[in-house]
């Protein structure tokens, strides 16, 4: 069914029994996040906090809760968005089967998004204090939006066919913001915005921008689309929801979405930067406070009937999983297409997205004799590390398709072990070093700020994995609890963090130094150094959350006898990952007790969250 706006998507949610009232009064401050967070943990329902302190409107949390959820929204039309993705990449596919994209075809035709005079998103005006003051973690720098989606035109070529519409976060009071008047705007590299901002600045005046929050879940999820370049957002809304996006056309102003619950429109100063931050967020950690846009606020528009969406982030899996579900789903077939023989990718999200990167690719380089060292999966490797938003992974592990037939890239523990049997740590590690990082990532050397390595394997088995730690196992002093993560990898419990000197860190260069390549310790291919081993180990998710999320490659691989030649780094025993948290790293996000204490009352017998979580 495609909705036309929030409202009917709620019913529809809760005629199906997807969607829970809850009457009982939520505070947005910490109490609806941890409440959104334990009901996502529990892939309960979706809720709709009826009433909600301090403001007059409802909120609504857990929409895309659950896989079968976000399928279940967009029901009707991802067959065919599949199709138009994919023609929108190769339009010779078009030309050359016809028949197979007129399901795609003509609703895209009619799927344009449509100029309209009025709608119910300017019925009414607020102010920023009177909407939903929602914080999700203690330290964070005030009240979020966290489902927005901003709206900006080209200011060379206004127009809602040369418009961009982005997920960026919104930070609504707090900090040095004028209360009322301004709105910190945080958008990352690598994201359309900056274009029309630079545009903006070039030509010396401010960016106007609409900020639009709630409407159809195909806007949202629009928002968050890496779409190829040239394929309208709004065009691509319309296409899920089976009808047009309609937007109300504006004088010498950017559109404003008719369907939109609420509409803050503004302008961004070409010198107006202020703080924005903390926020806690999807790497399971606070992105600290930096200077960013500041719009300042001309009107605040809701309708009649309007909800507030929200989401909480926190460390994967969180709600947001669901959007790198439905996108692998719609994409993941065209990726074939965009980069020549890469058969799949998988950004992985128990690791935050961005710091590891599965890939899939074919060595065609010399079919007559299979090559002993990855040859074209390095070609493929540059290739996927320049596209886009994939260009911010830290880690590529790539393997050779033909070698291993059935293998699913979507099983980490699997594809990791199949990488560890093969790969030879004296060739096939490639760094690239001083080179951009995700603006939330502070495993890096500054702001935005890191390196990135690529690790490729071809051909049959090199080793066993050993799957038990041999008995007598012992190692240099001050290391201890060896934990087995997976067959063939280690959690070794470190001294705390001292400091890099001369870009290095002294513990590591000793731990190293005394383990020779015959120690036993190398039969493990992959040890990790972290600061609570048997945490670490636990899970599969603990094991890629603390070694990817914690380390910066080119700062933090070392390995036993480790060399450098030709300024190519190897080591000839075990690749030796630091993972141990360090001055620099922003804090891990922990909930406030008291209100955990609170979301637990509320679960009881008798309350409004009992059974649910």
């Amino acid at each position: 069914m495609g909705y036309r706006n929030l409202q009917q998507c709620v019913a529809d949610l809760e005629r199906h029994g997807h969607l829970v009232r809850i009457s009982e009064e939520i505070d947005p401050y910490l109490e609806a996040a941890e409440i959104q967070r334990r009901v996502y943990q529990a892939q309960g329902p979706a809720l709709l906090f009826e009433n909600v302190k301090g403001t007059q409107f409802p909120m609504v949390t857990n929409l895309f809760g659950t896989f079968d959820r976000t399928e279940f929204l967009f029901r009707d039309a991802l067959a065919a968005v599949q199709k138009l993705v994919a023609l929108k990449i190769d339009p010779m596919q078009y030309v050359k089967t016809p028949w197979k994209y007129l399901t795609a075809v003509r609703p895209a035709l009619s799927m344009l998004p449509r100029s309209v005079r009025s709608g119910p998103a300017t019925e009414f005006t607020t102010t920023l204090s009177a909407l939903p003051q929602h914080v999700s973690w203690p330290d964070d720098g005030g009240p979020f939006v966290t489902l927005p989606a901003v709206y900006t035109e080209d200011p060379n070529k206004p127009g809602l066919m040369s418009s961009n519409l982005g997920m960026y976060r919104v930070q609504i009071a707090g900090n040095e913001y004028l209360p009322d008047q301004e709105v910190g705007l945080h958008y990352q590299i690598h994201r359309s915005i900056g274009v029309h901002h630079k545009a903006a600045i070039d030509r010396g005046e401010p960016l106007k921008v609409n900020i639009f929050v709630g409407g159809a879940p195909s806007m949202i999820l629009s928002a968050v689309m890496p779409l190829p370049e040239g394929m309208s957002e709004l065009t691509f809304a319309g296409a899920l929801q089976k009808r047009a996006i309609r937007m109300i056309k504006q004088k010498n102003a950017p559109a404003i979405y008719a369907e939109a619950d609420f509409c803050i429109s503004g302008t961004i100063d070409p010198n107006g930067l202020k703080p924005e931050g903390p926020f806690g967020d999807h790497l399971g950690y606070y992105s600290l406070q930096h200077p960013f846009p500041c719009v300042k606020v001309h009107k605040v528009y809701h309708r009649k009937d309007a909800i507030w969406p929200m989401t909480a982030v926190g460390r994967p899996p969180q709600e947001d999983t669901s959007f790198g579900h439905i996108i692998h789903e719609i994409t993941g077939p065209a990726i074939p297409t965009v980069i020549n023989g890469v058969k799949a990718v998988n950004a992985v999200d128990a690791a935050g997205v961005h710091p590891l990167l599965l890939a899939m690719g074919s060595e065609r380089y010399v079919p007559y004799d299979k090559p002993a060292r990855p040859q074209e999966l390095l070609t493929q490797a540059n290739a996927i590390l320049g596209q886009g938003q994939l260009s911010l992974a830290k880690y590529l592990m790539i393997l050779n398709d033909s070698d291993h037939p059935g293998l699913d890239i979507e099983q980490i523990d699997q594809f990791l072990m199949r990488l560890l049997e093969r790969i030879d740590w004296q060739h096939d590690l490639h760094f690239q070093t001083r080179t951009t990082m995700d603006t939330l990532d502070y495993s890096g050397d500054g702001f935005n700020a890191g390196s990135k390595v690529v690790l490729a394997a071809v051909g049959s088995k090199q080793r066993e994995l050993p799957a038990e730690i041999p008995s007598g196992f012992s190692l240099p002093e001050g290391f201890d609890d060896a934990q087995l993560c997976l067959p063939g990898v280690l959690a070794i419990r470190g001294p705390k963090f001292t400091a890099y000197g001369d870009g290095r860190e002294a513990t590591l260069d000793r731990f190293c130094e005394s383990l020779p390549v015959e120690h036993p310790v190398n039969q493990f291919p992959l040890i990790v150094l972290v600061d609570d081993a048997e945490f670490t180990a636990a899970t599969l998710n603990n094991f890629l959350w603390v070694t990817f999320t914690r380390s910066n490659p080119a700062a933090d691989i070392y390995g036993i006898g480790a060399f450098n030649h030709q300024k190519h780094f190897g080591c000839r025993g075990s690749l030796v990952i630091d993972a141990r948290l360090k001055p620099h790293h922003a804090p891990p996000l922990v909930e406030d007790p008291e209100v955990t204490r609170r979301v637990d009352e509320l679960a009881s017998p008798g309350k409004a969250l009992h059974g649910i979580i």
